[in-house]
């Protein structure tokens, strides 16, 4: 089982303020990621327009609470996380 986490903007976040944000939301991630973090995959819907919200993909749920703890967009009050358990189906 995989955990997905869902970010939806909240409202009247200023688009301006998410991209000021972004690079640290970036660095972030990334250095999660580099670090074994549990971090399958993750981006924005309809990019490049950040209204769309984003999703990731973690090992565990252990992983999405831990990454949220950390994230940037959280703490700057610009998004509100949603975690789902995912029973996912492969194909390859």
């Amino acid at each position: 089982m995989e955990t997905v986490l869902f970010y939806t903007l909240r409202e009247g976040v200023d688009r301006a303020r998410v991209m000021e944000i972004y690079p640290q939301h970036k660095a972030f991630y990334e250095e999660f990621q580099a670090g074994g973090g549990g971090l399958l995959a993750l981006g924005p819907f309809g990019a490049p327009d950040p209204a769309g919200g984003s999703m990731g993909i973690f090992t565990s749920r252990d992983e999405a609470e831990r990454f949220i703890a950390g994230d940037p967009f959280i703490a700057s009050g610009l998004a509100d996380p949603r975690i789902v358990d995912w029973n996912s189906v492969r194909f390859d």
